[in-house]
């Protein structure tokens, strides 16, 4: 095969790699394995535009992409309107992603692993028929993430303490607004201080991430109002792995739903694998079983045990 391999050097952990050395040991791998590749270097300014041109290009069987949450997300909308098949390099701080396609988080064994990978499919979601691999979430997590947005970081650990103060911030006075929740199930009207839709359900223990794309199904969380001690619980619950067990916390598997917000004013956001949005008053959400082509990585014993 002919891959292309795209690496955003603002993104992550590539910020402090040396990726003119990374670029040949992928170079090096792929070529092991029998297939053509180049590797491009760009600027987070320059990353869509490249992500676009390979997604285009007749001549790439498929891309190999390597930043954060937010890069991975865009290479997928790419791949999922075009139909190339997408690996994943893991740079960025939770590669909640990569997590749920198995990809080993460690940069080299993640190049060995999707080298010798084969084309694989997963399910992908869309909100108003915007794609996303992780989540789309409304409430607390927007807000927190609005708030450490503000925060100058330069580090995987800075973006860490950064989450922390923000979090303190955001409990403080936690959201508490109405929303429409709409499935074949019928029409809920709920308070709620969050809502978060995954792409699959997300697993326990560890985390938030699906441990399989593969369900065809939407996971659907909704908190109840809580005050602020009682979203400190939920967080260190989130920390641990031990969430769902909150009595405050909803959840459901769908194949669609509707989100209708009543009283939203211009400045209220949502946020999509990351990235903060303009929330819009309606919301249908959807998903695509199957519809994401993907390099499923080839695993060593040991990492599958790991």
């Amino acid at each position: 095969m002919r891959f292309q391999a795209i690496c955003n050097r603002d993104g992550g952990t590539f910020k402090t790699t040396d990726l003119d050395a990374f670029c040949e040991r992928i170079g090096e791998a792929f070529r092991a394995n029998g297939h053509e590749i180049s590797c491009r270097v760009v600027s987070g300014d320059d990353l869509q535009a490249a992500i676009a041109d390979a997604a285009d290009d007749d001549t790439i069987d498929a891309m190999i992409v390597g930043g954060g949450d937010g890069t991975i997300s865009s290479a997928a909308a790419e791949a999922f309107r075009t139909g190339k098949p997408l690996g994943v390099l893991p740079a960025g701080t939770m590669n909640l992603f990569a997590r749920s396609l198995g990809v080993p988080l460690e940069l080299d064994a993640a190049v060995a692993a999707l080298a010798s990978g084969v084309v694989g499919t997963a399910d992908i979601a869309t909100a108003n028929g915007r794609p996303f691999v992780h989540q789309f979430s409304v409430g607390i997590h927007t807000r927190l993430v609005a708030i450490r947005e503000g925060i100058t970081y330069r580090s995987r650990v800075g973006k860490m303490v950064a989450s922390i103060k923000a979090m303190i911030q955001a409990v403080g006075r936690p959201p508490n607004f109405s929303v429409q929740v709409r499935t074949d199930r019928g029409l809920q009207v709920r308070r709620s201080s969050g809502i978060s839709v995954t792409n699959n359900p997300l697993a326990e223990g560890h985390a938030p991430y699906a441990e399989g794309l593969d369900h065809g199904v939407l996971g659907v969380y909704i908190a109840r109002p809580m005050g602020g001690s009682q979203m400190l619980r939920l967080a260190a619950g989130v920390m641990i792995g031990r969430w769902k067990a909150n009595a405050l916390i909803s959840e459901q598997s769908v194949r669609s739903l509707t989100l209708d917000f009543p009283r939203i004013r211009p400045s209220d956001q949502a946020l999509m694998d990351g990235e903060l949005m303009r929330l819009e008053r309606t919301v249908h959400l959807e998903i695509h079983p199957g519809a994401l082509n993907v390099i499923l990585p080839h695993l060593t014993q040991a990492e599958e045990a790991a």
